[in-house]
């Protein structure tokens, strides 16, 4: 029997994964005429995207221009490449630093997604082509109902990422809420008014309707999916890939526990994340951080795209690589929660088990968990005194708020003691040497230095400090009791190791030649950002940029 004959469903192009980049793709591919079917292997659409913070990291945009940044093309070459490890092709930098400004454009002028440019500073923005701020674009937020029933079935934004584990908020108002500046009581009730206004929604679900960040990019992207026509297939696994005479020409997958084949006219796109809870691979690739509930990502991220990928010959590059951050991992959540913030803020540091400070703790959160598995770190303490409990979040140990009325999973890991002596007691690390750390700590603080370590120095660090500090925004003494110590962990919000693309997408074989009908982007794919992590989107915008890429070549290919 010939294959043709065997196929269940046929379409132009399928898209593996309902991210931000696999959404993008297929609308990009359906604008160019093509039908298209999205499938995602979980019930909920939106993947770790629907989780983030929802910013794409875009050089040279239309946004920045009309805030009055001054950038070029090739000063954002200049500070990928000066940051990406050297075996990403300078041709793939260029061709993102080029292509990501026009994918913004096309998004906004075709989808229903808004993205607005932010005075976010690049991570290292001392660097030369870095850039203080405005390549950093946060999706506008949006009322849940447009979506109808679909809001119910997207992912949940990470707990990190919203007001007490469930109540959206945007960057802005999380900002007001951290400093405090004048009118920040005003915001608070706004955002409570918001969410308990909502009375409909109250009565049958504690989630919010109203979508902020990652929640917000997604469900703009769904709605803009739902304009075309194009179905997301959910409880959809990709089993594997159909090649013949060396071209993809559909896929297997099992949906709803029934095996399924899908002929391809076009192409097939792979955006289906990377491989962050999978424990074999992890422990495979990732050295020193080998647990799976590190990561803040969703348990599905398994790898199945980039086994699958290199199953039908593709080539991987960096697979050592992944997207870290400092971690709280709170007993009985499925998703540990990143560390954004809170270590940057006057009044903290972070010790190994030995009581020692061993790296500038505002550094960016992919810098602060690759030094901790460099001083063999993996789990550290967060030690804090009455005064920063009071005016900070260590998590979620939220500020202004008796400790008593925390959920009784954070009371549990939070240690709380009357001196530093009894502190390292609970901690299980010398006393002796955590007195001196504090000590040391205190003396330069005390004059707004870290001599150790340089913390507040650079543009990052006082990004996140106090501004209502000084004469460093990041430093204050820890000295009145009682004192605290939170478990924090070198983890991640994905890997970013993968699939070896070109500059369409196109998924690239051991000897540097196109696989016809294959295309990729996310996670799934080797970044072009080559283990480094320029700034704040750093993830989702070349998720978007090479999914829109993908769309638009295999949508018109013949």
């Amino acid at each position: 029997m010939m294959v043709s004959e065997t196929w269940d469903v046929t379409t132009d192009v399928l898209v593996v994964g309902s991210g931000a980049g696999g959404q993008t793709a297929a609308i990009a591919a359906a604008d160019q005429g093509a039908q298209v079917v999205v499938v995602e292997k979980s019930g909920l659409y939106g993947g770790t995207s629907a989780m983030s913070g929802g910013a794409i990291w875009i050089p040279v945009s239309s946004q920045a221009r009309e805030a009055g940044a001054q950038d070029s093309p090739e000063e954002a070459f200049q500070y990928i490449r000066a940051l990406a490890a050297p075996n990403v092709p300078d041709s793939l930098i260029r061709a993102y630093v080029h292509q990501a400004p026009a994918m913004l454009d096309w998004v906004q002028a075709n989808t229903e997604v808004r993205f607005f440019s932010v005075p976010y500073t690049d991570y290292h923005a001392e660097l030369p082509g870095g850039k203080p701020g405005w390549r950093t674009h946060m999706p506008l937020e949006i009322d849940g109902r447009v979506l109808g029933g679909d809001v119910q079935i997207l992912r949940p934004s990470s707990k990190a990422a919203n007001l007490f584990g469930r109540i959206n908020w945007t960057l802005m108002e999380a900002h007001m809420l951290l400093n405090r500046p004048a009118g920040w009581i005003k915001v608070f009730l706004k955002i409570m008014w918001r969410y308990y206004g909502d009375v409909a929604q109250r009565l049958r679900s504690p989630r919010d309707r109203f979508l902020t960040l990652g929640n917000a990019l997604v469900g703009r992207l769904r709605i803009s999916l739902n304009q075309r026509g194009v179905p997301i297939w959910l409880n959809t696994r990709l089993v594997s890939l159909v090649k013949e005479d060396g071209r993809v020409v559909g896929a297997v997958v099992e949906r709803d526990g029934k095996t399924q084949r899908i002929r391809t006219r076009k192409g097939v796109v792979l955006a289906a994340g990377g491989y962050e809870r999978n424990a074999q691979m992890r422990k495979q690739y990732l050295p020193g951080s080998g647990e799976p509930g590190n990561s803040g990502a969703h348990p599905y991220n398994t790898g199945d795209a980039i086994r699958i990928g290199q199953e039908a010959g593709a080539a991987v590059r960096n697979m050592g690589s992944a997207w870290y951050a400092p971690v709280f991992k709170i007993p009985g959540e499925e998703s540990a929660r990143l560390c954004t913030y809170e270590r940057a803020l006057p009044g903290n540091i972070i010790v190994n088990q030995s009581g020692r400070r061993f790296h500038n703790e505002a550094a960016s959160y992919h810098i602060s968990a690759q030094e901790m598995i460099k001083a063999d770190s993996a789990s550290a303490w967060a030690v804090f005194d009455a005064r920063y409990r009071w005016n900070y979040p260590m998590g979620p140990v939220i500020p202004k708020f008796p400790d008593w009325i925390l959920p009784r999973a954070v009371r549990s890991i939070l240690l709380k003691a009357g001196s530093l002596d009894e502190l390292a007691r609970k901690m299980g690390v010398p006393a002796d040497t955590l007195k001196r750390t504090v000590e040391t700590f205190n003396a330069g603080a005390a004059e707004g230095k870290d001599p150790q370590f340089g913390r507040g120095e650079a543009a990052y660090d006082r990004y996140y400090g106090d501004p209502k500090v000084t004469p460093n925004p990041n430093l204050a003494v820890i000295d009145k009791a009682p004192f605290y110590a939170f478990p924090i962990y070198s983890g991640d919000i994905g890997t970013n190791g993968g699939l070896v693309i070109d500059e369409n997408a196109r998924v690239l074989d051991a000897e540097g030649k196109v696989i016809a009908g294959l295309y990729a982007s996310g996670n799934c794919t080797a970044s072009v950002m080559g283990g480094s992590y320029p700034g704040a989107g750093s993830t989702l915008g070349p998720a978007m940029t090479f999914g829109w890429l993908a769309g638009r070549h295999v949508g018109a290919a013949g």
